[in-house]
């Protein structure tokens, strides 16, 4: 049996990924698809019925048709929610999403950057030199600043414990019930305005799905603090970007951190860019290192092969 790699990566992305990913498994055969029907490297039609794994990045809407045999989908990319987006992605087989050590402590590193500039005001600074105003700000310390991570899967329990390691107090929240040893935890859309309400920095890691798209609107970011920063790490289409923007005009919030964005590239017309209350980053929180991604893919594959049970599979039912 073969692997498909479905991907809409770039010349060098796959340059990249097809070398890590033959090295992670040596005794695998892996086809390249183009566009949405399955083709080898060369371009030569291959046999559909011989594949029954996908390796999937943002694969074309229907790179997948076709695959009787398939019988497991393993995505490189954290996020699914294109892949549950797309109809011709067969509901029956179990969806893997990509869960990389890696990339969580990459997350959990720029969140410790966003809420260590919000809490020493280093953003106020860099304007302050952009206009050589000299003046110097009220000093926070750590421990009294209580922080919000939003969305507890793994990558929010790596930012939670890092917060809570370099001495802030932290708060969680997520749809469902989640323990985090040190942290208090809150669950459920009741329990959402208090947690709010409660920090003065909010990072967002939540999965994106129908019930958190546009969860940052007026009504939710009236119920932050007076003041507060958000940083946002997760998906653009969180934020209602017109409802962020007035909130941060008024001085409701004072300053926003946002590495996605309901387009992307970020348009160059975008008031984002040059909001002096907005940080910008291109998409890059926690990018996904071929190397230890193909190994986490890999280790799934082996599951499968040898009847072990799948890790990190997605509950369609919950869309994460």
């Amino acid at each position: 049996m073969s692997i498909l790699v479905a991907a809409d990566f770039t010349a060098e992305e796959w340059a990249e990924w097809m070398p890590a990913l033959a090295r992670a498994m040596p005794d695998e055969t892996l086809l390249r698809a183009r566009g949405a029907a399955p083709n080898a490297n060369d371009a030569d039609a291959f046999d559909a019925d011989a594949i029954d794994i996908a390796i999937v990045a943002n694969p074309p809407c229907g790179a997948l048709q076709g695959l009787r045999g398939l019988r497991l989908i393993q995505s490189l990319w954290a996020g699914v929610e294109k892949l549950l987006d797309d109809p011709s992605v067969p509901a029956e087989v179990p969806l893997a999403r990509m869960a990389d050590p890696a990339m969580n402590e990459a997350m959990a590193e720029t969140a410790l950057w966003a809420v260590l500039s919000l809490q020493r005001d280093h953003f106020m600074y860099a304007r302050q030199q952009r206009e050589a105003r000299w003046l110097q700000h009220a000093q926070r310390a750590a421990g009294n600043l209580t922080v919000a991570v939003l969305g507890l899967g793994q990558m929010g329990r790596a930012v939670g414990l890092r917060l809570a390691r370099n001495g802030y107090r932290v708060i969680g929240w997520s749809a469902h019930r989640a323990q985090l040893d040190g942290i208090e935890t809150h669950a459920g859309d009741a329990a959402l305005p208090a947690v709010l309400g409660a920090a003065q920095i909010v990072v967002n890691l939540l999965p994106l799905t129908p019930a958190t798209r546009g969860l940052f609107d007026a009504r939710r970011l009236a119920l932050m603090a007076p003041g507060a920063g958000l940083v946002n790490l997760a998906r653009g289409a969180h934020v209602v970007e017109a409802d962020l923007l007035a909130a941060l005009d008024s001085g409701a919030l004072a300053h926003a951190v946002l590495d996605v964005f309901a387009h992307e590239p970020l348009p160059a017309a975008h008031p984002f860019w040059s909001h002096p209350r907005v940080t910008v980053l291109p998409h890059v929180a926690a990018q996904t290192d071929p190397r230890s991604a193909a190994a986490v893919a890999a280790a799934n594959v082996a599951a499968l092969r040898g009847g072990k049970p799948l890790r990190h599979l997605v509950d369609r039912a919950r869309a994460y």
